[in-house]
């Protein structure tokens, strides 16, 4: 138990936590540490750590070794030919990264808070939602004290990351594909799937196909996305980040895809578009921090959800 004492009377507070947290501040682990460690776990090699840091080596591994004593574990296990993570090392790397995305984030917003006129980053799929984009932004054009709206094209998964570091304020994510894991969420809209298909194959023709005529084409096998983690599942297709690069690559007979309906808006002549009857639906929503408290991201949203 604690005691805090308030004029004559005593307040006991439960001890929720290990005592080693009533360390002096000058013991307890700093951002600048945090950010050393992580560039080093990231590039498992003290040399590639500093040159990204910008700084010397000998610092650097005296920063980590400091580090390693405050805590009280070890965090990296340092051969002549390799550095490897601990179990610790681990944790603390995935918690690090968090940490450090959201000091990102709290400078960001801080700043943009303070500015005079508001300022918002609206990050999009590439080639994706195209009409509802255009019309998103000429609606929330036309509203009083509309904020200006810069537009952060990104690649697949890369959404829910640039809002959660502050590098974007609002997202147009799809679901199923699309995480929205701690954000707030706004559904928009909900459309079918279509199989995209080079103009001189057999199936380019048809009104309509199922996900199983699309999947069998062994001449076309279908294309592979990155994951959360930028790995690419197993599989014979090729791998795409982008719209573009993928159209391309269909156009040729590489491969090919079931994607949203409205990514097929001004497709290219030499591609065509075939509904999928049995593809599962795709919904559109708006996403933000839950944290955020920006008045343009709301009167962004309002504007999304009334469209």
């Amino acid at each position: 138990m604690a005691a805090l004492r308030s004029g004559t009377n005593t307040i006991s507070v439960l001890q929720q936590y290990p005592s080693d947290i009533n360390r002096p501040y000058c013991e307890s682990m700093e951002i600048r540490e945090l950010r050393y460690f992580v560039a080093i776990a990231e590039e498992l090699h003290f040399g590639k750590a500093a040159q990204r840091l910008e700084m010397a080596q000998p610092p650097l591994s005296r920063a980590i070794a400091r580090l390693e004593r405050e805590l009280g574990v070890t965090l990296l296990e340092r051969t002549s030919r390799k550095v490897t993570l601990t179990e610790a090392g681990a944790v603390l790397l995935s918690e690090g990264r968090t940490i450090l995305s959201a000091v990102a984030a709290a400078e960001r917003r801080t700043q943009q808070a303070a500015q005079r006129r508001p300022h918002l980053v609206l990050a999009v799929k590439s080639g994706t939602a195209g009409e509802l984009l255009v019309k998103l932004l000429d609606a929330y054009r036309a509203e009083p004290g509309a904020a200006t709206v810069d537009l952060l094209l990104c690649e697949a998964h890369q959404q829910q990351k640039l809002l959660q570091n502050g590098q974007a304020d609002v997202a147009l994510l799809h679901l199923p594909f699309d995480s929205t894991v701690g954000l707030d969420t706004e559904i928009l809209y909900t459309e079918g799937q279509v199989a995209i298909l080079p103009t001189s194959h057999s199936l380019a023709g048809r009104s309509q196909v199922r996900m199983a005529e699309v999947t069998a084409l062994q001449e076309l096998p279908m294309a592979r996305w990155p994951g959360p983690g930028g790995n690419y599942p197993e599989g014979p297709g090729a791998e795409v980040r982008n719209l573009t690069q993928l159209f391309q690559l269909i156009a040729l007979g590489r491969t090919t895809v079931i994607v949203p309906e409205s990514t097929s808006t001004d497709l290219r002549r030499d591609l065509a578009a075939v509904p999928v009857l049995d593809a599962p639906p795709v919904t559109t929503v708006i996403a933000w921090p839950p944290q955020s408290r920006l008045r343009a991201v709301a009167d962004l949203i309002r504007v999304a959800t009334r469209l």
